[in-house]
């Protein structure tokens, strides 16, 4: 039976897709879901990659039938259920056997698990949802260089494909790779968010259909807004309920769900110092969605907020440069956050190369992360909104998103991510901030002292003290 080059564990969606994936691309693969029914149902339904794929009913025959030294990739909810996999499956693996957690794990759980291993361990981030899975991720990987090497062949070549090049890097050790990860979600959260922003100007404030919109987005899928969420952001605007023949965006209730990465990012952001505002509002954003009833009752409390905006006040290139402006800071933040752990994790996280990964496979794949890299490339300790390419955009674009910021805002649109960005940008161009009041502050009521711009050390006080 020793003959998959690899195994997995857990045939969910992703975990389906995955291992078709990698039967599709010529490996030998071993399976084994709780489920004995859903291993049998899935090789059934594999069609001329069944001859690849080895359907196992327990532990004790996936084992067997992958060849040593063994790589098991687990694709199992995270938390607890990895640890009880992990328990059940080690005393049946060899010393040099090597388990893959491949799901959203939390990194520090995936840092845990690395230290108190028995045996080789490692976490991958696995981007790009079902279809990415099935025919071309992002991959980024965490854990030790040489446990990296044993399956990178494998990784790089179920992986998405940027002109040639594989979309699959080793990040760094431990849970480097589903930081990473983590990080990419979090952006993902704030690119959608703004989108969300830009479509409720578009819908509430100019009184466009949702046909129109899509049209909107996918002409704007043609420029510097080109990626994967504007593409499908025109498609869903665009399409129809076919239960009912109305705008599928009419049908959809709006009420955002989320699974908790977002929210370990701007958790995990705390305790790195690491300002991205983007990402935060975008996570109570889609809090506050889901709080439909107190919306509707603030509604009938204040009344609707007069939405409308004459066509003449705001324009659509407008938005367009609203939300370039806004993706480059959001952007930004999110590679700064990357370096503030690289630091503090003593990771060495290869900026460049996670720029590169990105530019296929993963939600967030966007055309701007080919200049990101190369901006990465040549300076990656500096913020990507000093870097000159990235700068020249944010000269051009910065008052077209404080302006359609200013105007949602006076009309009553709320606006939290794209708000955030323009309070970052100017924040980050200010030399000389008002943050002296608030260390004033904190030596009044605490004695917490402060540096002088006249003298050493940063245990001064003012008059008050005394």
């Amino acid at each position: 039976m020793t003959t998959s080059e690899i195994g997995l564990i857990g045939l969910g969606t992703m975990g389906a897709a995955l291992a078709s994936n990698i039967a599709d691309n010529g490996f030998d693969i071993a399976v084994y879901n709780r489920t004995t029914s859903v291993t049998q149902e899935f090789h059934a339904q594999a069609g001329k990659l069944a001859a690849k794929i080895t359907p196992t009913e327990t532990l004790e025959d996936l084992v067997a039938a992958i060849k040593e030294p063994r790589a098991i990739i687990l694709m199992v909810p995270a938390g607890d259920p990895v640890d009880q996999q992990i328990d059940a499956l080690r005393p049946l693996l060899g010393d040099n056997d090597l388990i893959i957690d491949a799901g959203n794990a939390l990194f520090h759980d995936t840092t845990r698990r690395a230290r108190e291993a028995t045996g080789p361990f490692m976490g991958i981030g696995v981007s790009g949802g079902e279809e990415g899975a099935r025919f071309g991720p992002a991959i980024m990987g965490g854990g030790k260089k040489e446990y990296w090497d044993r399956v990178s062949h494998i990784l790089e070549a179920i992986s998405a494909k940027f002109e040639g090049t594989a979309c699959a890097t080793w990040m760094g050790e431990e849970g480097a790779g589903h930081f990473v990860k983590a990080v990419h979600n979090g952006i993902e959260y704030a690119d959608m968010q703004m989108i969300a922003e830009v479509y409720g100007i578009m819908r509430d404030g100019l009184g466009m259909d949702a046909a129109a919109i899509g049209d909107v987005f996918a002409k704007w899928n043609e420029g510097p807004l080109a990626s994967y969420l504007t593409e499908i952001s025109g498609a869903v605007a665009s399409a129809t309920d076919p239960e009912t023949g109305k705008p599928m965006l009419d049908i959809i209730v709006d009420a955002a769900g989320q699974k908790g990465t977002g929210r370990w990012t701007a958790i995990e952001a705390q305790h790195l110092a690491a300002p991205i505002p983007a990402i935060e509002a975008a996570v109570v954003a889609r809090n506050l969605s889901s709080r439909m009833d107190e919306r509707a009752a603030g509604e009938d409390l204040y009344g609707a907020a007069p939405k409308h905006i004459p066509h003449d006040v705001v324009a659509l290139d407008q938005l367009e440069q609203a939300l370039i402006a806004g993706k480059i800071l959001c952007y930004a933040q999110g590679f700064s956050m990357i370096e503030a752990a690289s630091d503090s994790y003593d990771w060495a996280l290869p900026l460049p190369k996670i720029a590169q990964n990105w530019r296929a496979g993963c939600i967030i794949r966007s055309a701007m992360l080919d200049d990101m890299a190369t901006a990465l490339g040549e300076n990656p300790d500096r913020n990507l909104m000093q870097a000159p390419f990235f700068a020249d955009h944010l000269k051009k674009t910065h008052d077209a998103l404080r302006q359609v910021v200013s105007i949602g805002t006076l009309h009553g649109i709320a606006m939290p991510a794209l708000a955030s960005g323009i309070a970052y940008f100017d924040a980050m161009r200010t030399g000389r901030g008002t943050a002296n009041m608030i260390q004033g502050q904190r030596d009044y009521f605490g004695r917490h002292g402060f540096a002088r711009f006249d003298a050493d050390g940063k245990d001064h006080h003012g008059p008050w003290a005394d």
